[in-house]
């Protein structure tokens, strides 16, 4: 019975009269019975679970509608505290989680006669059915165990192995010598109480999944953990979860049970998971390393249309808050493509959390990945290149697949720990066959490939593809390239000008951690555009962190849906 500050005590002018629990931080559940009698004014709560604890006040605030017989239904009262309690409220288990295949064992925890303090019973449901369409039978799980009688009354009815709430004891057998008794599911208690309904899970997650959260947020909680509960939800949401509460979550409990409770369907399991993968990363040691930004990127999708030569397709998104925001697609003819992304990425911006950093990324299929997108003018009345105004980035698209982003973020978080950008070399003489690139590239320290030709050179294209392929967590690489061709491939050395920019570059890149890389570039491109024939004015940064994408957004059928040959 781990965490169980939540079992209550009611008591009436100062006498115990029935048990009860908490489910919200100031709402408790008991049986109508137990505190029909009262006067007015004379209810309190005491949680024994918290010794030396006074009692708290409480009004009866809601009735399932019993109307004062041993078999009547909705034999529910709802009791509000005069203020809230910091205590965990109970986890309640999903319905039909009462009775398994073989019997579960079930305990309650009552105040009966001598035992003030509270006691414990072990019981077992007989059988799934319901009585009546408001009870299940409990018996007892020994012969000789602790019966129920007068103070079980409100009682919650737990799963021994999770702690979480399958019902309320409603009534015992009446007989003596019977241990047998009546309890009321969580989902029939939600029927009386509708407000209870969003706290019964009716999802798939798995027991332990569950458990296991809440056993963090325990943890967390009680070990003074600091964490911003709407950014750990929006971290771990997927695309047709819910927002999170207008006025937001007051804890991390709050958020953890808004997942428990609020997210159904297929990809419940999901996000359960990835929840509880960022409630575990609270107790980690933060590593010490620079703060790294924290993108907020504008993603330009660029994709051959399949209308005719000379039409592209558009798709322009804004990440912010955890959510991909749709901006604008379209299928464009080349001659409006410029003035339509410009158009699109200002009005991305308003989606951006003012003050955030800002990111351009193009997404582009293999054979456009050198295309200049960051000499394109940021503005129709601004011809500064776009790559001198913000950090710039491209992808590519085939990066983009479920199977990509899975390795991908995985280099990505071993990389939150490098001190910085290690190069590895790919020049126009290099010995290096592809396999042995790839190779090289999937060990732990590989972060940085750098190209001294652009990707359509003959003697680098098989590297190159490679490279992306492989995957390598960035590439840099000179649309200029070395500027010799098939007839006569360059063999490297000092008079190679993809040397010579791979010097430059080794030396400019050296030691910034990669997550800073697109800032580096943007001022590499910055100092480029005020001199003449600077090294680094046709650089390209393929970056492509997944986890500042907060979607998959490029996996087969989630982009451009709205596409007639998506």
């Amino acid at each position: 019975m781990r965490s169980s500050e939540w079992q209550a005590r009611i008591e009436c002018a100062g006498q115990v009269v029935g048990a009860g629990f908490l489910v919200t931080p100031r709402k408790v559940l008991t049986c109508a019975h137990v505190v029909h009698e009262g006067p007015a004014g004379a209810l309190a709560v005491t949680f024994t679970e918290r010794p030396g604890s006074a009692p708290v006040p409480a009004r009866v605030v809601a009735e399932g509608g019993w109307a004062g017989g041993a078999t009547d239904l909705g034999d529910l009262a709802v009791l509000e505290l005069a203020h809230e309690v910091e205590i965990a409220p109970a986890a309640l288990a999903p319905v039909d989680t009462a009775y398994g295949r073989q019997p579960r064992k079930l305990v309650v925890y009552g105040f009966p006669v001598g035992f003030d303090e509270g006691t414990l019973a072990e019981y077992r449901v007989t059988a799934p059915q319901l009585i009546n369409q408001e009870w299940m039978q409990l018996e007892a799980w020994q012969p000789d165990g602790q019966p129920l009688e007068p103070g079980f009354s409100g009682a919650a009815v737990t799963l021994v192995d999770t702690g979480e709430v399958v019902g309320m004891v409603t009534a015992a057998a009446g007989t003596r010598g019977v241990r047998n008794g009546r309890m009321m599911p969580t989902e029939v208690m939600a029927r009386h109480w509708p407000d209870l309904a969003g706290l019964v899970p009716t999802s798939d997650h798995r027991t332990a999944d569950r458990a296991r959260l809440r056993e963090l947020v325990e943890r967390a909680v009680r070990a003074g953990l600091d964490c911003d509960p709407v950014r750990l939800y929006r971290a771990a949401s997927g695309a047709l979860d819910p927002e999170p509460l207008p006025e937001g979550f007051d804890s991390l409990r709050s958020a953890a049970l808004f997942v428990l409770c609020e997210i159904d369907g297929e990809d419940a399991a999901g996000t359960v998971a990835r929840f509880t993968e960022h409630v575990e990363a609270l107790f980690r040691a933060p590593v010490e390393t620079p703060a790294a930004p924290e993108w907020s990127p504008i993603l330009v999708d660029l994709r051959h249309s399949g209308a005719g030569d000379g039409q592209v397709r558009v798709e322009v998104s804004a990440y912010s808050g955890g959510r991909r925001h749709p901006v604008g697609s379209d299928t464009v003819p080349q001659s409006r493509l410029h003035g339509y992304v410009q158009e699109r990425i200002e009005a991305a911006f308003g989606y951006l959390t003012p003050g955030s950093d800002e990111l351009i990324a193009f997404a582009l299929p293999r054979d456009w990945i050198d295309l200049p997108v960051d000499r394109w003018a940021s503005a129709p009345d601004d011809d500064t290149p776009l790559g001198c105004v913000y950090p710039l980035v491209v992808t590519d698209q085939a990066r983009r697949r479920a199977g990509a982003r899975h390795q991908l973020t995985r280099a990505w978080n071993r990389l939150d720990s490098a001190p910085g950008a290690q190069l590895h070399r790919v020049e126009c003489g290099t010995p290096e066959e592809p396999r042995r690139l790839r190779v090289r590239l999937r060990q732990s320290d590989a972060c940085l490939a750098g190209f001294g030709t652009a990707p359509a050179a003959p003697h680098t294209r098989p590297h190159f593809d490679t490279t992306l392929t492989a995957p390598a967590p960035v590439v840099v690489w000179s649309r200029g390239g070395c500027d010799s061709g098939p007839e006569e491939p360059c063999a490297g050395g000092a008079d190679c000008t993809g040397k010579s920019f791979l010097d430059q570059l080794d030396t400019c890149v050296s030691g910034v951690p990669p997550a800073e890389l697109p800032r580096r570039i943007l001022e590499l491109r910055e100092e480029a555009d005020a001199e003449d024939e600077h090294w680094a004015r046709d650089i390209q940064l393929l970056w492509d962190d997944p986890r500042v994408f907060t979607d998959p957004h490029g996996e087969t059928g989630a982009a451009h849906a709205r596409s007639p040959v998506a």
